[in-house]
């Protein structure tokens, strides 16, 4: 059975109980149903992995004491920061889930033109909270024990004026470069990504004017979601860490 990969927001000390945080309780109280004696390993997302063994369980708290520090680093050494266009219902949720799987450095949530999302004050921080749960159940599940960063969300053009040395890229159909014709970025990549509805002109022209090149994936249209993952493993494939 596999240990149970878990983050803990806290210092970590070999041989030292500590009370997990009441995410991570849960988790292995009420949902994996674990017992005294069994292990975990916990993540503080500031490198490596604590092998630990369950001392307590009680219906609110768990006690676990760390055994064992492995160096394990999976991280991708590429640094990839994604812009993504709000888009509906549980779409935004697949998008952060998998772009965190497949290694994704940065998120940041874009309200573009035609995202179709209204979400302001108090709606607005908890969906940002969601989007980082989200990034942190996926890292635990992938076995990163990094946290991507979730942004909390800003309209795309002050996205796209931040000062940025990194390699900057967006879709176009119609675009001259592909991924496999771009020069190896020394200092990570930002891409961006619309919603359902695409970028307007007026905003392919403003990505234009900050310095994104235009990069296209292929002949196929690609649904929001769909597209920001393809990149994103493309971009693994040329310069990150996945293999054929």
């Amino acid at each position: 059975m596999r240990v149970p990969h878990i983050y803990q927001p806290s210092d970590i000390v070999l041989n030292t109980a500590l009370y997990l945080d009441d995410d991570a309780a849960g988790h292995i109280a009420r949902v994996l149903r674990m017992k005294v004696g069994e292990q975990v390993s916990l993540f503080n997302n500031q490198g490596g992995e604590y092998l630990c063994e369950i001392s307590e369980i009680t219906k609110k708290k768990v006690s676990v004491t760390p055994i064992k520090f492995e160096d394990k680093d999976c991280e991708s050494p590429l640094h990839v920061h994604l812009g993504q266009g709000i888009s509906r219902g549980d779409k935004m949720d697949f998008t952060i889930q998998k772009a965190v799987e497949l290694g994704i450095t940065e998120i940041t949530p874009l309200f573009t033109t035609r995202c179709g999302v209204k979400l302001s004050g108090e709606r607005l921080h908890k969906k940002h909270q969601q989007w980082q749960k989200i990034a942190i159940a996926a890292a635990e599940q992938s076995g990163r024990n990094i946290i991507t960063i979730v942004h909390p969300p800003i309209e795309l053009h002050e996205w796209l004026a931040q000062p940025s040395d990194e390699l900057k890229l967006t879709l176009h159909p119609r675009a001259q470069h592909s991924i496999k014709t771009l020069p190896e970025p020394e200092k990570g990549i930002r891409f961006v990504v619309g919603p359902e509805g695409g970028f307007t002109d007026p905003e392919m022209e403003n990505t234009t004017e900050q310095g994104f090149i235009d990069v296209r994936l292929g002949p196929r249209v690609l649904r929001t979601e769909t597209a920001a993952l393809t990149v994103l493993s493309a971009l693994q494939l040329q310069f990150g860490d996945l293999a054929l």
